[in-house]
């Protein structure tokens, strides 16, 4: 005989299977929303294309989620082509935005994370890295376009990246490092197994000019200062390292053709601790109490208006009950009509003529 079905474990089997399905279609069709709108400003958008990554486990390491680029026309024939890609964080888009930045471009004002380049700008906003050439639209149009910007991600970027000291760095030559790909990429004389990536640890490099060549410098941070202080040891097992630990940080220069230099360098680099207290609010006290005798009138009056509801509401009640029943009333008042009556006009009472005694004349 055929086994029944159970309609039970059938329905929460179908559940099972459709509930995953709803929520991950709207998730695919957020992910495809495109990043750039049919206009912006007066400029109408062409058919966009999705950009080939050239380093494809690079961008991967720095979290790459999406790219587009496409071409906006002007009424007036003006033109430019917009290029964009995703990442997944705000570091991500930094770590992009510093290796995708040419040698000779030169800062600009309008984005913290921005360079103008020989034919347009490169900057980074957010978990996204824009690069316009040709032609840039206006603030106005863009502040809209912003707004417009599906799974925008903006969260505070890590102090590592402003840990290089600024004397004698060579512009445009920092790097970040998020993983054994990026170490690989840009000093792979540092073992992956040294840097301790599974620590959750990053990098920054930066290039500095000294009288004798180039020098390259890399800080690394760690979650807790034991743990710098453990890779430091490895660090100094590097032939021709010079190593200095400070807090959580450990900077290492591979090589220097200068060590005095090297030196010089690695003693400007010092971890100081940044503690923020939340300061208390400095509060008006003639305000505060003005505010308290509000308060106290409120509910004083608030109470009268409860009394006053209730006995009306109790007195009501009473009559209602009283005018309902058809029994007396056991709790009414008994009242007495007795009536008082004082005699005013009574007879006169019996004369005793013999009490009456004249006065013996004189």
């Amino acid at each position: 005989m055929p086994r029944s079905v159970n309609a039970g474990a059938l329905s929460r089997a179908l559940l099972g299977l459709l509930v995953p399905a709803v929520l991950y279609i709207p998730g695919v069709l957020f992910a495809q929303a495109p990043m750039f709108p049919d206009q912006i400003g007066a400029y109408e958008k062409s058919s966009p294309t999705t950009l080939a990554t050239p380093e494809r486990y690079l961008y991967q390491e720095y979290g790459l989620e999406a790219t587009e680029q496409a071409i906006y026309t002007a009424p007036d024939k003006r033109r430019f082509t917009a290029t964009g890609w995703r990442m997944h964080d705000s570091t991500g888009a930094m770590a992009l935005f510093q290796l995708r930045r040419p040698s000779g471009a030169t800062a600009a004002k309008f984005a913290p994370l921005a360079v103008t380049t020989s034919d347009g700008v490169i900057y980074a906003y957010g978990n996204y890295v824009f690069q316009f050439t040709g032609g840039q639209p206006d603030n106005k149009d863009l502040n809209r376009f912003y707004n417009q910007l599906p799974k925008f991600e903006n969260s505070l970027l890590p102090l590592l990246s402003q840990s290089l000291p600024p004397e004698d760095l060579v512009p445009n030559s920092e790097r970040y490092i998020l993983g054994p790909v990026s170490l690989q990429r840009f000093t792979p004389a540092i073992p992956p197994s040294v840097a301790a990536f599974r620590f959750g640890s990053e990098g920054q490099l930066g290039k500095y000019n000294t009288p004798k060549g180039l020098m390259t410098l890399v800080i690394f941070n760690y979650p807790a200062p034991a743990m710098a202080r453990d890779q430091s040891v490895e660090f100094q097992k590097i032939a021709g390292a010079a190593v200095k630990r400070t807090g959580p940080l450990v900077a290492i220069i591979l090589s220097p053709p200068d060590p005095d230099a090297a030196e010089r360098l690695l003693g400007k680099i010092n971890y100081r601790a940044q503690v923020t207290e939340t300061e208390k609010v400095p509060v008006n006290e003639i305000k505060g109490f003005a505010g308290q005798l509000v308060n106290i009138f409120i509910l004083a009056g608030l109470v009268i208006v409860l009394c006053f509801v209730a006995g009306l509401g109790f007195g009501g009640f009473r009559v209602l009950r009283r005018k309902l029943s058809k029994r007396d009333d056991p709790d009414a008042m008994t009242v007495l009509n007795i009536r008082y009556t004082l005699a005013t006009d009574a007879p006169p009472g019996p004369t005793d003529a013999s009490s009456a005694t004249e006065a013996p004349p004189k």
